[in-house]
């Protein structure tokens, strides 16, 4: 038996068409409904404190339905929820998918009670089988159509959101060292079936201060402020275009102002709708960027138009058994083709047995196009300091971790002391 449902909730709770009641009604823990829980976003404490008619497991192998949630990457907070609904043992072959928006403004205890009432309605087909006993019964609340529809079509922001932020100041005071950082600015986000746009001027200040016994003072500052923007539209289920439109200055990379200005299409293999779970995407980018140097680079220059082209290719795959995150990105400057960047990067987290997982990253990238190293050799300070970029031909990194749990098979108990 296979279940393919789709609900669509727009808005905030109050605009639900189905908001389900549960009445528990089972006496047995021993006959309760065992779900494996696979949610790394979520509030699962919270979860397990109010869906208590319920057994969790710790592993999926032990459980009766596998509950996968995962969510879209929106901006800023809410966004987008996919429920998935696996029967695992004498459910097997059943399955059930469960969709919830949420309004960018929405509070955390929104975002949990949101996830709360679709597993209770996305758990109502399993518990509802022959081999698996009664134990809630749901009752509906019918909206007036009307109003449901009211709330959804207006909008005097036009789907645009606006977050200020800046708390992120940090300030190390000790008798002979000061070190400060600060970031701070502002996003203007907005997002619609068709179009996706951005304006988002940052704002960022380092200082590290050491004071020395008979020397002087050693100071270093770091800034980097700039502005990342883009306009994105839809040309269907598979395509989409963008202008990219991006200025930064950085002190401790040589760039007193840089400029760029860049198209790109992408195609994505799988329909945009099910990027949540599955998605391989391939973008060109190809533009132009003016920079203009604090000091001569090692190239002689202290100005550039640099038109630059850049090729990606990503895979993200999140499945019961695991996730896989991996690209590959190639960019190369067209008025000198030896100026060129790859990389590649991949994360992999795979469960190859009950309670055992394998976690390994990687990132490898080829450098070919500092092209604004500052002439000149650099100080003992300004290394250490971090003040100005290094010469590198490639960065590598890599990490492997396991984890293996194992004993009682139920993870029903919350404790919150201490």
């Amino acid at each position: 038996m296979r279940i393919a449902v789709s609900v669509f909730i727009i808005g905030f709770l109050g605009i639900s068409l189905l908001h389900p009641a549960v009445i528990v009604a089972q006496e047995s823990a021993a006959d309760r409904l065992s779900v494996y829980l696979d949610c790394d976003g979520c509030d699962q404490l919270h979860i397990r404190t109010e869906l208590n008619f319920l057994n969790y497991v710790r592993d999926p192998s032990q459980a009766d339905v596998h509950i996968f949630i995962t969510r879209s990457n929106t901006v800023l907070a809410g966004g987008q929820y996919e429920l998935t609904f696996i029967g695992r043992g004498t459910l097997d072959g059943s399955e059930l998918n469960l969709v919830r928006v949420l309004p960018q403004d929405a509070s955390a205890d929104q975002q949990r009670q949101t996830i709360n009432d679709a597993i209770r309605l996305g758990l109502a087909p399993f518990v509802g089988h022959d081999t698996v006993p009664e134990i809630l019964s749901l009752t509906y609340q019918q909206r007036d159509d009307s109003e449901t529809d009211e709330v959804l079509t207006e909008d005097p922001w036009k789907h645009w959101v606006f977050n200020l932020y800046g708390g992120d100041f940090e300030l190390d005071l000790e008798s002979n060292r000061t070190v400060f950082d600060s970031r701070w600015g502002f996003y203007a986000d907005h997002r619609s079936e068709q179009w996706k746009a951005r304006i988002r001027p940052y704002f960022n200040y380092d200082l590290v201060r050491i004071q020395r016994d008979g020397r002087p003072t050693v100071r270093s500052s770091i800034s980097r402020h700039g502005l990342d923007s883009y306009v994105i539209r839809s040309l269907g289920p598979h395509w989409s275009v963008g202008v990219f439109l991006d200025y930064v200055t950085r002190n401790d990379r040589n760039l007193k102002h840089s400029l760029s200005l860049v198209p790109g299409v992408e195609y994505s293999l799988f329909p945009y709708d099910v990027a949540t779970r599955r998605a391989i995407t391939f973008v060109y980018q190809i533009g132009m960027t003016y920079t203009d140097y604090f000091e001569t680079t090692i190239f002689g220059e202290l100005q550039q138009w640099l038109p630059r082209h850049e090729l990606d290719a990503r895979v993200a795959v999140r499945r019961p058994w695991g996730d896989i995150f991996s690209g590959l990105e190639g960019s190369q400057y067209l008025h000198d083709p030896s100026k060129q960047r790859a990389e590649f990067y991949t994360a992999v987290s795979v469960r190859l047995f009950e309670g055992f997982s394998l976690e390994f990253q990687t990132r490898f990238e080829m450098i070919r196009d500092q092209l604004s190293l500052p002439a000149g050799e650099l100080l003992l300070e300004e290394i250490l300091l971090q003040q100005r970029e290094l010469a590198t031909d490639y960065t590598l990194s890599a990490s492997i971790a396991f984890v293996y749990t194992f004993g009682s098979k139920f993870a029903n108990v919350v404790n919150t002391r201490f």
